[in-house]
Order: structure tokens, then sequence, then C-alpha cells
């Protein structure tokens, strides 16, 4: 029971930063249709403000948190109006083309600006080791899953309780409706990217700590692997790319206990392709039907 529960957080520790990046996917995705490939890369751009704020401006982990989702936010909504805004009348596949040159610009001017090496995150919390009762967990598992769990919570109250919430669930449900019943697309739009982008940027930095190193290319696989858990629960769906997310962090971890880390990334793909067969709308997700 002890190695289980030693698992179980474990895995909620990894799969609290997937849920958070797989929010900023399935965000996107429920207004505009799009799957944004950058969005792995926001991330790294995140880790990156982080990691300056730490260690050049002196800044602990919850100011340096702050800037990191301040900066990011911007970005992401910098990058809608410029690469995705133009193409909302164009095919999908378009969009979805300009989302993998985005990743590409990301990862390469990250690499042109801060150079290709790893990076070592500075340690924002103290390496103090606790048991109890056979579990061991440190200062900064707890405050990764709190700042998590805070910040699911704070955008489950943006959607349902704001202006701002409304408006993008009337858009994801009717973008025609909602331009004529006055609420500004663009906006709303813009403000969907500002918030996963911000999401993301906090999953960089938590993605620092938790493996204390950082380079240009980190975002492409938790990206990839947040897509699965945003697939998995439902991509569209908010209470779904955060079970998902936390399903998929809690199975890696119990793979990698039983001796398959290697193994890790094979299984969140082979969920993938599973998902897809046997239950493409996802955990949370219903089938449409749709006259032909």
């Amino acid at each position: 029971m002890q190695v289980f529960i030693q698992q179980v957080i474990n895995g909620l520790s990894v799969g609290s930063i997937y849920a958070l990046i797989a929010l900023g996917y399935t965000m996107v995705y429920g207004i505009v249709k799009l799957i944004n490939f950058a969005h792995g890369d926001v991330l790294m751009v995140g880790a990156y403000v982080g990691f300056f704020a730490t260690t050049n401006l002196g800044m602990s982990f919850l100011p340096a948190l702050i800037l990191s989702m301040v900066v990011c936010a911007l970005l992401g909504v910098l990058i809608e109006r410029i690469a995705y805004k133009p193409l909302r009348s164009h095919p999908r596949i378009t969009a979805l083309i300009t989302a993998i040159g985005v990743s590409l610009f990301l990862e390469y001017g990250g690499m042109l600006v801060v150079g290709p090496q790893i990076q070592t995150y500075p340690s924002v919390f103290p390496d103090t080791i606790y048991n109890l009762g056979g579990v061991t967990f440190k200062i900064g598992d707890i405050a990764m899953i709190s700042t998590a769990v805070i910040l699911m919570v704070l955008l489950q109250f943006i959607v349902h309780y704001t202006k701002t919430g409304k408006a993008m669930r009337a858009v994801s449900f009717d973008y025609q409706a909602a331009m004529l019943m006055g609420i500004n697309v663009n906006n709303t739009i813009s403000a969907t990217f500002a918030i996963g982008s911000a999401l993301a940027a906090a999953a960089g930095v938590l993605i620092g700590v938790y493996y204390n190193s950082i380079d240009p290319l980190m975002g492409i696989i938790p990206g990839l692997k947040a897509f699965v858990a945003a697939v998995l629960g439902g991509i569209g769906i908010i209470p779904g790319a955060m079970v998902g997310g936390l399903f998929l962090g809690i199975v890696e971890s119990f793979v990698s206990w039983a001796g398959y880390s290697t193994w890790r990334d094979a299984v969140a793909f082979a969920i993938l392709i599973i998902v897809l067969i046997v239950k493409p709308a996802g955990l949370f997700g219903k089938n449409i039907r749709e006259k032909v």
C-alpha cells in the first residue's frame, strides 16, 4: 500500500503538468477547432522566462511563475493574431500546418537566442525529504500539485462565472450566433489563447522545477503527451483534459515502477491509439450524429 500511494503521488506530480498543458490544447480546440501544436513550445518559453527570473532577477518561485505566465499570455495572443487569425476562413489543414511552422520557429528561434545547451534549473524549494508512514515526498511535490490544482480551479471559475468565460462558451457552442449576439469573437479567441498559454507557462516552470533541466526542445514530448491526455478526456472538454492528464501521469508512474521506464512514451501513445479506436470522443465526450 505504501508503494502504491508513493506511485500515485509521483504520478499526480507529473500528471498535474500534463493536465495544465492539456487544458490549453482543449480550450483552443473548443473555440477555433485548431490543434495548436506550438503549444508545447510556448511551455518552453515559459520555462526559460522562469529560469531567467530566478537566476538573473533573483525572484522566488511564485513571482517567477506569475511573470512567466504573463509573458506567455502575451506571446499566445501575438501568435494568434499574427499566425492564426488570418487563416480562420481557410481549411483547417492550413492552420494545422501553420501551427507546426510556429512550433519549429519557436524551437529553433529559442536555440538561436539561448543556445542549444541544456540549462540546469535553479533549486527554488528545499531538498529536504519528508517521510510520512513510509511515503516520501518533498516540498516541491506539494507545491507542484497545489499550484496545478489552484490554476485548474481558477480556470473553472473564469469559464463558468466571468463574462469572458461565458463569451468563450458561447463562441465554442456557435461561432456565428455569438457574433450575432454582440460578442467580440476576436477578443474572445485572443483571451482563450492568452489563458491557455499562461497555463502552458506554468507547466513549463513546474517541469523545470521537477526535472531540474530545460532546453529549447523540451516542449515536444510533454506537448504530445498532453495532446494524448486531451484526446483521452475528450478534446474540447475542460474537465476531461484535467482527468486525462492526471490519469496519464499515474499510468506513467506505475509503468516506471514496474521496471519499464523506457516504455513510458510508448504506453502514452498506445493509449492514444486505443482511445481513437474504442472511444474517439474520449472519456467525457459524446458522439454526435451529423446529417450528410
